[in-house]
């Protein structure tokens, strides 16, 4: 089993959804020894964001590219061949003003492309990121869970499906923003969530 695991919150340390990825990631190497690891910190380590020069090296074909384009282009290429490689996907995802973080937004650029992670086909968009199982550990200072606050995960779970990660297992960590007693509440919930979800 490859598994990888996206941390996508800001905080190299710290993080809630950090804390539930390794703990999901390590509860999956333990029920698969031999597993192999890769973890992937976009805050110590980010991937730029989408500009115009970006854009056109991106639609510039590969042999028409410049030194400076083909290195742009194999920034991406590098994350969406861990993609392609991995079996499982966890993602750390925390709610960052009711969205996604930059971090998690440039890597979902990065690796949708058409024609390698996705397709047009005669009735619409067709992901060709298949077979793959994916957790996503969801921090947030207040309570989102299913109110029409929470713009996050739609928007996660619809960029996965497009991509043909249709395999998608939620945790949830909520109310970190609310004092003490609701951040160990939510850190002791969402810990029997990963258990269960585990199991």
């Amino acid at each position: 089993m490859n598994i990888l695991q996206i941390n996508s919150s800001a905080r190299s340390t710290g993080s809630e959804s950090t804390r539930l990825a390794d703990s999901i990631v390590a509860k999956l190497a333990a029920a698969n020894p031999g597993a192999a690891i890769e973890r992937r910190d976009l805050a110590a380590n980010p991937h730029p964001v989408i500009d115009e020069p970006t854009l056109q090296a991106l639609f510039t074909p590969a042999d028409q590219r410049t030194p400076e384009q083909a290195a742009r282009v194999a920034l991406d290429d590098a994350l969406i061949a861990q993609v392609q490689a991995a079996d499982v996907i966890v993602i750390g995802a925390p709610m960052y003003n009711f969205g996604i973080t930059v971090q998690l937004k440039s890597w979902f650029d990065a690796i949708a492309r058409a024609g390698v992670t996705f397709k047009y086909g005669p009735t619409g968009p067709v992901g060709l990121l298949t077979g793959k199982k994916v957790y996503v550990a969801v921090a947030r200072g207040g309570l989102h869970r299913g109110a029409a606050s929470d713009t996050q995960l739609p928007h996660v779970k619809m960029f996965l499906n497009f991509v043909g990660l249709n395999d998608v297992q939620v945790v949830y960590s909520e109310g970190l923003g609310m004092g003490p007693e609701a951040v160990a509440k939510a850190q002791a919930e969402a810990d029997a969530q990963v258990n269960a979800v585990l199991a």
